[in-house]
């Protein structure tokens, strides 16, 4: 299982970040070559199979990636820093969203509110609980409450990604509040 995880990660950079590492591109909505990827992910030492691909893809928790209908292409859902389109339709939201982050990075947030940094949108959760679970990876967690229906009222757009994660391009502080843990 540890293998499959470290290829997991290897393919989420592969597919959000630097499709070079293996040797592909990306089109213009973020799809790979299925077979392209196998071929560049082996020629890097790792030892993958369309096989050990679908398990990777069902498997994956966070539900990272999406094959098109006949498997010869695959992309990862959300979470790019390379300029792609992943086709997502824009939604309203509930009225609030959450986002966990680490107590270190609060004072900037307050300061200059919620950016993409090196993404190409914020993500938000849709419960407290996943929110705090990303928080965690970073650090001491620190949970925001959004407050993404005035947001969308006032013009903001809101995308839901395949695996269930809100975007946004920004939140401005006066949308957010800080809960107490």
């Amino acid at each position: 299982m540890e293998k499959l995880d470290k290829l997991s990660v290897f393919i989420s950079l592969v597919l959000r970040h630097k499709p070079e590492a293996a040797h592909i591109s990306l089109d213009e909505h973020g799809w790979a070559n299925v077979e392209e990827l196998l071929n560049g992910i082996n020629d890097t030492g790792r030892k993958i199979d369309m096989e050990i691909l679908e398990e990777i893809v069902i498997t994956d928790n966070k539900q990272r990636y999406s094959f098109n209908q006949d498997k010869t292409l695959i992309r990862a859902n959300q979470g790019h820093s390379v300029s792609v389109d992943v086709e997502l339709k824009e939604q309203e939201p509930p009225g609030f969203l959450y986002h966990g982050t680490a107590t270190r990075f609060l004072d900037n947030i307050i300061n200059e509110g919620l950016k993409p940094m090196s993404r190409l949108y914020v993500h938000l959760s849709k419960d407290i609980e996943t929110a705090s679970k990303i928080g965690r990876r970073h650090g001491a967690p620190v949970i925001l409450k959004i407050h993404s229906e005035d947001m969308y009222k006032e013009g903001f757009k809101f995308y839901l990604s395949e695996n269930g994660v809100w975007l946004t391009k920004k939140v401005d502080v006066k949308y957010f509040e800080v809960m107490n843990n």
